[in-house]
């Protein structure tokens, strides 16, 4: 079978047409390629509603360092929604860990979407710094997922 090789870029394009145009999916197909971007649905159950209650300071502060990672000039952001996995397959070594030093072009992690798995590599030559993922964590589109400074 070939490989099937991404065009993160082109992802991007489609799912920022997805935001812009308010969208739930898009779907392309080309010949045996398919590619559909899809914006996540949530399903409330019924009950009763109480009044929200005011966030905690601790959350709130937990929820600002996610935003300054994702503007980090070292971050490395996730191209798509999917699954990321550290590692080439189940009880393999990660690709990289905390201290590790990274070339440019280098496959930091893979990301499973739509049961192709993307290599995620090193926009440039660094130190991993952080790695703000787990293993098998879902992803989203512009989450950082490393800080390689």
């Amino acid at each position: 079978m070939a490989k099937f090789e991404m065009d993160t870029e082109f992802i991007r394009k489609l799912a920022q047409l997805l935001d812009e145009t308010h969208l739930g999916e898009i779907e392309l197909v080309d010949g045996e390629r398919r590619i559909k971007i899809a914006r996540p649905t949530v399903t409330y159950a019924s009950a009763p509603v109480a009044a929200p209650a005011a966030p905690t300071p601790v959350a709130a502060a937990a929820a600002a360092p996610a935003r300054d990672l994702a503007i980090h000039p070292g971050a490395v952001k996730s191209p798509m929604v999917g699954t990321a996995f550290l590692s080439p397959e189940p009880g393999k070594p990660v690709f990289v860990s905390v201290g590790d030093k990274v070339t440019a072009g280098q496959t930091l992690l893979i990301i499973e979407a739509m049961k192709t798995f993307n290599p995620i590599k090193a926009p440039r030559a660094g130190t991993v710094a952080q790695i703000l993922i787990d293993n098998a964590q879902p992803v989203e589109f512009g989450e950082p997922l490393m800080i390689v400074e």
